[in-house]
């Protein structure tokens, strides 16, 4: 906040006035520009805390690890498939750029692209293609399969193996879960409308350019995927289908590629998925109107949207210009529930409209102090209150980026015990802590003696029977004018941890 004054009626009167820094998330952004080999680490005032010079471009996404290594995408120079984000490689870096450890998944029948996510275990998981032949996409049931086969999506997990590379443990193919309505002769041949758990195979037609990338062969462009530890699941969004779907991770390799086992008790097949309820036949309104990036679960911490599932809604606002939407998946247990004939919600519960456009990639993320951090691919980075005021902006806007709270523990590694100055505060700046004016005529009351750009401040104010009257975060100044007139006692806390309590008087 910005204290401004002005003089009426020959009295000196003070009013708050919100500035961008001061409401801004105490973090850092982790960013690679595609294509590009240096990473970069900003802190919120837009300097360079930290960069990793690699070996190789990053072709989408870039990651912090608990430990304060970085794991990313890479771009293969071996590789002979190609189409939009092209990766076939990952490796972990640590602070000084050394790989710790990578693995290429890259040859003639398969590559990773586009996204990857961190378990908890240390694990990563992979986007990728896999190349299906004419006549293997022919006795699928696909109707009119491009002749030079088609590239159906798959995941991998890949367990560091300590000697510098990493093994395959787990595996989930879509091509597993297909059905079709088209040839009783072929495989996957049933009544489309009773399996929205599964694919229709002739949803979409490949060939003639297919979209961004692949020259036709990518089939579903799945471009980001995440992982909710809780439920053990994942998350994926396809730009071709306008769509986001669900699937259990708590299976084996071989339940994976069926239809019983895991938590579930669904196998493979899609737990739950939502946009375009006319993909699997049923009504209701298409929600997802065009293409999808960056799905993601919001943590369930007391956050804004916790347990939410948002996403990059790339053309849903109005003019098909770019929004953020957060939706509520009827979770019932590890299973999701169907109103009707589709997935609900009927329409998204949350809705940020995006200060600039992409058709393409982007990010997003809702933080702990309620503000929103959007990355418009091709644009800029920029971050907005619970009310929309743009509150943080930074002139890059790579396909992906992330947003680490000072506490993180990948941060501390990196940067040390106290990476945002928020323990730097002593005793004694805490002693020289004052309000003016104070009293206060107007009601407004200016903290002086620190400044809070390096700190988490919340002020809570009591009145003489100790009931709570006022509680700001991150303000350096007190708007009590609508206050009666009396003594109250305002508590700093900085960080949670350290504070000081202060006398002031409200007097007309």
């Amino acid at each position: 906040m910005k204290l401004r004054s002005l003089v009426l009626g020959g009295l000196l009167t003070f009013i708050c006035v919100q500035s961008a820094s001061a409401q801004s998330f105490d973090g850092y952004a982790l960013y690679n520009l595609q294509n590009q080999n240096t990473t970069y680490l900003i802190d919120k005032n837009q300097n360079i805390a930290h960069t990793w010079s690699c070996s190789v471009p990053c072709n989408y996404s870039v990651l912090l690890k608990p430990n304060g290594n970085i794991v990313r995408g890479g771009v293969y120079s071996g590789n002979q498939l190609n189409g939009a984000a092209i990766g076939g490689m990952v490796q972990e870096l640590d602070a000084s750029a050394n790989v710790v450890w990578e693995y290429v998944y890259s040859n003639s029948d398969h590559c990773s692209h586009h996204d990857i996510t961190l378990l908890p275990n240390g694990n990563v998981i992979l986007t990728a293609w896999e190349v299906k032949t004419a006549a293997e996409c022919t006795q699928a049931g696909v109707q009119s399969p491009n002749s030079n086969g088609q590239w159906p999506t798959h995941f991998i997990e890949l367990e560091p193996d300590g000697n510098g590379s990493a093994d395959i443990v787990w595996e989930w193919h879509i091509f597993d879960h297909m059905v079709q309505d088209y040839d009783p002769s072929k495989d996957n041949y049933d009544v489309v409308a009773d399996h929205p758990e599964l694919m229709d195979i002739n949803l979409l037609s490949v060939g003639g350019g297919g979209g961004p990338g692949g020259g036709g062969y990518d089939w579903f462009h799945v471009n980001g995927v995440d992982y909710n530890e809780d439920l053990d699941q994942l998350v994926f969004s396809s730009r071709f289908t306008s769509e986001i779907y669900i699937i259990d991770h708590s299976t084996t390799t071989a339940e994976a590629a069926s239809h019983t086992g895991g938590n579930s008790g669904m196998g493979g097949d899609f737990l739950y998925r939502w946009g375009n309820p006319s993909n699997y036949g049923a009504t209701g309104s298409q929600t997802i109107a065009a293409a999808v990036h960056d799905p993601r679960w919001i943590t369930d911490d007391g956050r804004p949207n916790g347990g939410y599932i948002q996403f990059f809604n790339n053309e849903g606002g109005t003019s098909g210009g770019s929004v953020i939407d957060a939706i509520q998946a009827p979770e019932s247990g590890f299973i999701y529930t169907m109103a009707g004939t589709s997935y609900g919600p009927a329409n998204y519960d949350w809705r940020h409209v995006c200060l600039a456009n992409s058709t393409g990639q982007s990010a997003h993320n809702r933080m702990s102090n309620g503000n929103t951090f959007v990355n418009v691919s091709n644009n800029y980075m920029y971050e907005v209150d619970a009310n929309d005021n743009l509150v943080w902006q930074y002139n890059a806007g790579p396909t992906k980026a992330f947003r680490y709270e000072c506490a993180d523990s990948g941060i501390v590694a990196l940067l040390g015990a106290d990476p945002c100055g928020l323990l730097s505060i002593d005793e004694e700046t805490l002693s020289g802590i004052e309000f003016y004016p104070n009293p206060s005529s107007s009601g407004v009351f200016k903290i002086d003696g620190v400044d809070i750009h390096g700190s988490a401040l919340t002020v809570s104010v009591v009145n003489i029977f100790g009931q709570l009257v006022l509680e700001v975060e991150n303000s350096e100044c007190l708007d009590l004018s609508q206050m009666p007139d009396g003594v109250y006692f305002a508590t700093l806390i900085f960080d949670g941890e350290k504070s000081v309590t202060k006398k002031i008087s409200r007097i007309r």
